[in-house]
């Protein structure tokens, strides 16, 4: 039986023991196809809110509509005590719970890198300043990570700290970047990280199956792709629907059908024996635990989804 290098296999591998990743949602935070910038209203099947757990459970009280420019930012004490409040709540839960003692600062919703350059360097100094706190995985985007900024992490890297990058490719086909309203071309994703990994920086793609108007070998090529273009780490996950986008409105209007359980399972069956061994699979399941998911059902329960899965992959000898 193979083994996958999931994430906690690789960060025990890594540090020797388990690390846990602490998701941090901050108030403030946009994306460029949201503010106007380049687009508004954002991707197709995007609904922040209901991606940002910690902001919702710790800080439910909180105007989360607020934002700040690419120029000045007064949230940003506010931001800084978020950050805070939201590590210290999981990281004990976590120490507490399983006896987890190590820990990656995981700036999980928006485009994390997407903000005054000022403001970029007091969070990530803030969160890195953490006790046992080993590094940080950032969610971005390719066409939101300036030079100065790779510089500034490429100097975390050299003091010893595991630092990613987790861009939104979601699929290789600019035709499907429209569709979805990503506001970006795909052409200059492979020069982005090239230049992150120059910079010593580990990069994680994350693709989407399921995206309107693909065909599995089109899902299957935008893997192909992302691996030629040299990544350290990849996150796959279904499309679902949820309430509130306008991805809803297409599925309500039968204008669009979510993928199967059964197509998924057999295309992460075929991506896990494309995936060099070296490559961390960091995601292989999504889903919508509460009443905002409209479709598919499967995806409401994550101990089905993965069960189902890993069966399907212990039948072609793969353990995840």
């Amino acid at each position: 039986m193979r083994l996958v290098l999931s994430v906690g296999r690789y960060f025990k591998k890594r540090f020797g023991t388990r690390v846990r990743k602490i998701p941090i949602s901050l108030q403030g935070f946009t994306c460029p196809n949201i503010d106007g910038s380049l687009a508004k209203g954002g991707c197709i099947y995007c609904d922040n809110e209901s991606f940002s757990p910690s902001l919702i459970k710790i800080d439910k009280g909180a105007p989360v509509k607020m934002s700040f420019s690419l120029s000045s930012n007064p949230l940003l004490p506010k931001q800084l005590s978020q950050l805070e409040e939201q590590f210290y709540w999981h990281s004990e839960f976590h120490q507490r719970k399983f006896g987890i003692s190590k820990y990656m600062v995981y700036f999980q919703s928006y485009t994390n890198t997407y903000a005054p350059f000022d403001t970029l360097k007091a969070l990530y100094d803030k969160a890195l300043s953490f006790p046992n706190v080993v590094g940080l995985s950032i969610g971005t985007r390719i066409d939101c990570v300036q030079d100065a900024l790779l510089s500034l992490l490429g100097e975390y890297v050299k003091k010893g700290k595991e630092i990613w990058l987790e861009y939104g490719i979601q699929s290789v086909y600019d035709k499907t970047l429209e569709i979805t309203n990503r506001a970006h071309t795909i052409a200059a994703a492979k020069e982005m990280f090239e230049k992150t990994r120059k910079a010593g920086v580990k990069v994680c793609a994350h693709l989407i199956y399921g995206l309107p108007g693909e065909s599995p070998q089109m899902m299957l090529h935008s893997l192909d792709s992302v691996l030629e273009w040299g990544i350290n780490g990849i996150k796959i996950h279904p499309l679902y629907v949820v309430k509130g986008t306008r991805l809803a409105k297409l599925y309500e209007s039968g204008e669009y059908e979510p993928i199967s359980m059964e197509c998924f399972s057999e295309l992460i069956v075929k991506s896990l024996q494309k995936i060099p061994p070296d490559v961390v699979v960091q995601r292989i399941s999504a889903g919508a635990h509460d009443d905002t998911l409209l479709a598919p059902q499967w995806c409401f329960d994550k101990n089905i989804q993965m069960r189902y899965i890993r069966d399907r992959l212990r039948e072609v000898g793969i353990e995840y």
